[in-house]
């Protein structure tokens, strides 16, 4: 599609997209507890999370929200996923593989905020990618 017109998206949109629709799925069950959360999509990790040469390359990251001070019931800021693109288009063969992926890793991150296992977020998680 031609960049004028409204259907054209980007690589980098459509994964976005992919991200967003990973999201979708799991809000009509876990909604309440994706409110606390943001998500963002970055092109590669940092320099700092690519030290150690015998780890796979990470898919994703964790940042830990932090308490409020003044009321810690409540977050002062709030725990973020950050997906990478690069390492998850290079691990799929087509955009289904791709979308499937970018799925299990947003399960398999919800899951460690919350302290459950993937299966417990979604039944059809399909295994870890290591």
């Amino acid at each position: 599609m031609p960049p004028d017109v409204p259907l054209y998206r980007t690589r980098a949109q459509q994964f976005d997209d992919m991200v967003l629709d990973a999201v979708a799925r799991l809000e009509p069950r876990w909604e309440t507890d994706l409110a606390g959360i943001e998500f963002a999509v970055q092109e590669v990790p940092e320099a700092d999370e690519l030290a150690d040469d015998s780890s796979p390359l990470p898919l994703a990251r964790l940042v830990p929200g932090s308490a409020d001070p003044r009321n810690p019931a409540r977050s002062a800021t709030p725990s973020r996923i950050v997906v990478y693109r690069r390492p998850l288009l290079a691990r799929a063969e087509d955009d289904n593989e791709l979308s499937d992926l970018v799925f299990d890793v947003v399960v398999e991150e919800f899951a460690q905020i919350l302290g459950l296992d993937p299966e417990a977020i979604d039944p059809g998680y399909r295994g870890g990618f290591d």
